[in-house]
């Protein structure tokens, strides 16, 4: 394994990009048609990556799990996506942009990245609008936006309620374009299983048809991870069910670090837990606290008499109602970066305070139609209300939605670099499944602007200065290649291992019980004796999986259960890699909360001295406790400081 070395170029935070970009290996159009690419995942940074590389003229392989890159789970950001372009001229600049970033992610993120992401995101929109995204626009014409958690400008852009649909819509295009083209092989229903090393470099990928169940290999000059988060690890998340870490997973077995695992991002306004029965979680767009106001009754008894139906929400007074994110954060308000947010309901919730099942408070939209108009309000948002109204049956513009946290989105992914390589050469990660631009906390808005930041603007730069010197390699045939029918054989035995264990139990059974150990243990508030307690359990219900799971049906047809629990096998590792990494960083910083450091006012309390750094572990082995590498952050541009919202 290489060593730590983030390549960051030298000199003034706005001239970095510039430099590298004018200082880089270039392959020639001739060269590009000799190179083979592979990409896993077909989001918004998948997508955006293979049509741009298939633009450049590299031979592309791009994989999905599902039947159609447009069910990647990115269209279910809805609220938008962040650029510095100020068109409401109210003080936005790139500059600022990045240091709300730095800021909302509590000074835990590499600073040359973000500010990039920053750089890039202007251009972003442009490439959107050209590709026809109905971003939505003002009276005059101009492309509206409008305010997210975390900044005091207003930067979002934002196609009604359906902003990452709308994107990958467009993402989806180029695709095509490039498909029909002949420079893009597009799989579907096929799976990521292991990754090829050959002399120390990435050269390919092991992949299960989900419609056969065959076994194949794949040869490339270089691979790159665009396959989300890893927040299914708690059963109940916001994420497509289908949403994974397994190829992220795979990779570290291989030798790329996993840095930051524990930092997780709970999202305030998710609808409630309503049952046990239930297999995900809903979330309603963080672009509703714009408009919407988050209270809970003032007194102890009126929380009682709602939970119990004795009284209306809308029975309750303005004066008899707390808007306590108004109250604690007079500056943001209830546009507070999530991490924030969540804590503060979560407190409420704690105290006695909730509605509903008691873990709820609300999300009101009297006052902005009283002063909007309901007609705006509909244009603005009503296809998130219309939705809420299906799942929870009850009409948002007359009654206050219920929300509560939930887990979201996952800021902790494969250590890169600055050119997005992991520390396995020929390996590269982008978007969500990277740890590299959000820190401890991300902002709304911004995971959409990191997944096409990495896709169109950035990958396709740095992935060429590491295939320059690549040229003179020959395609390898992977039928004859020792490490790839290796790879093929380890596949195979690790199916028939599952298969073989013939157990009692569903593999739903064995998710949810993980679930509620992460979510007791390595939830919204840590404790260092809850994490050694959840480390122990998880690592009884590994042994529990591995004796007592039961996977219907057969290997070579089409099997759900089989990939849940390859999936779920992965999920476990990972859940215990989160609770060390949570155990190791004693501080308490954006998502990460442990009870132990808080301010008097219960605020997150860093610890700048010990843990300025991003922890990047090393799989030592199986049953083998893994090592931990520490990238320092060095903050040569901001001033590093205690997050104020108030």
């Amino acid at each position: 394994m290489s060593q730590l070395n983030s390549k960051v170029p030298s000199g003034p935070l706005a001239e970095k990009w510039e430099k590298y970009k004018a200082n880089q290996n270039l392959v020639n159009p001739a060269n590009k048609r000799k190179l083979d690419i592979i990409v896993v995942g077909t989001g918004l940074g998948g997508a955006a990556a293979a049509a741009s590389m298939g633009e450049l003229g590299f031979k592309v392989k791009n994989f999905c799990y599902s039947d159609s890159p447009r069910r990647a789970h990115s269209i279910a950001a809805q609220g938008g996506i962040n650029a510095a372009k100020n068109y409401q001229n109210d003080g936005d600049s790139v500059y600022r942009l990045f240091y709300d970033t730095i800021k909302g992610g509590d000074y835990r993120a590499r600073e040359a990245n973000v500010y990039r992401l920053a750089e890039v995101s202007n251009d972003i929109i442009d490439q959107c609008v050209a590709q026809g995204v109905p971003f939505a626009r003002d009276y005059g014409g101009y492309l509206d936006n409008r305010s997210f958690g975390g900044a005091l400008v207003s930067r979002t852009f934002y196609a009604r309620g359906q902003t990452g649909q709308q994107l990958l819509l467009g993402a989806y295009g180029v695709l095509n374009r490039q498909i029909a083209a002949g420079n893009v092989e597009l799989y579907t229903r096929t799976e990521m299983m292991d990754l090829v090393v050959v002399d120390g470099r990435a050269r390919g990928i092991v992949v299960r048809n989900m419609i056969s169940g065959e076994i194949s290999t794949h040869f490339a000059h270089a691979v790159v991870l665009a396959t989300g988060g890893y927040g299914n690890v708690f059963f109940l998340s916001t994420m497509a069910m289908g949403s994974n870490g397994s190829a992220a997973w795979q990779v570290y077995k291989k030798g790329a670090l996993f840095a930051n695992p524990a930092f997780v991002q709970i999202h305030p306004t998710c609808i409630p837990v309503h049952g046990e029965a239930q297999s995900k979680l809903t979330l309603m767009s963080e672009s509703l606290r714009n408009d919407g106001r988050i209270w809970v009754p003032k007194e102890l008894e009126d929380a009682e008499k709602i939970r119990k139906g004795e009284l209306q929400p809308t029975d309750l007074p303005a004066e008899k109602r707390d808007y306590y994110l108004e109250r604690r954060y007079p500056a943001f308000g209830n546009l507070v970066p999530r991490d924030v947010a969540s804590r503060a309901a979560k407190e409420r919730c704690d105290a006695g305070f909730g509605i509903g099942t008691g873990h709820a408070v609300y999300l009101d939209f009297k006052d902005a139609i009283e002063r909007l108009g309901k007609d705006l309000i509909e244009a603005r948002y009503g296809n998130l209300f219309q939705m809420y109204e299906k799942i929870v049956d009850t009409d948002p513009y007359t009654t206050p939605m219920m929300i509560y946290p939930a887990i979201h989105y996952t800021m902790g992914g494969l250590w890169v670099d600055y050119e997005l390589q992991t520390t396995i050469p020929g390996l590269f990660s982008i978007g969500e499944a990277n740890f590299s631009d959000h820190g401890a906390n991300r902002l709304g808005a911004s995971a959409l602007m990191q997944g096409l930041a990495d896709g169109y603007f950035v990958l396709p730069f740095t992935i060429n200065n590491y295939l320059a010197d690549q040229i003179g390699v020959a395609r390898m045939n992977p039928e004859e290649t020792p490490e790839f029918i290796e790879a093929r054989e380890k596949t195979l035995a690790y199916i028939d291992k599952l298969m073989k264990i013939q157990g009692d139990r569903s593999v739903d059974s064995i998710h949810k019980e993980l679930g509620k150990i992460m979510w007791e243990h390595v939830g919204m508030g840590r404790t260092k004796e809850g994490l050694e307690k959840g480390i122990v359990k998880i690592q009884a219900l590994r042994e529990e999986f591995w004796k007592n799971l039961r996977i219907p049906g057969k290997t070579d047809t089409i099997n759900p259960e089989l990939e849940k629990a390859n999936r779920l096998a992965d999920f476990i590792d990972i859940g215990e890699l989160m609770a060390m990494d949570a155990l190791q960083r004693n501080e308490s910083c954006g998502g990460h909360f442990r009870e132990e450091y808080k301010t008097p006012e219960g605020e997150a309390l860093r610890d700048d001295k010990n843990f300025k750094f991003v922890g990047a572990w090393e799989y030592m082995g199986e049953k083998k406790t893994p090592k931990l590498h520490k990238e320092a952050l060095q903050f040569e541009f901001v001033e590093v400081k205690t997050r104020d919202y108030k």
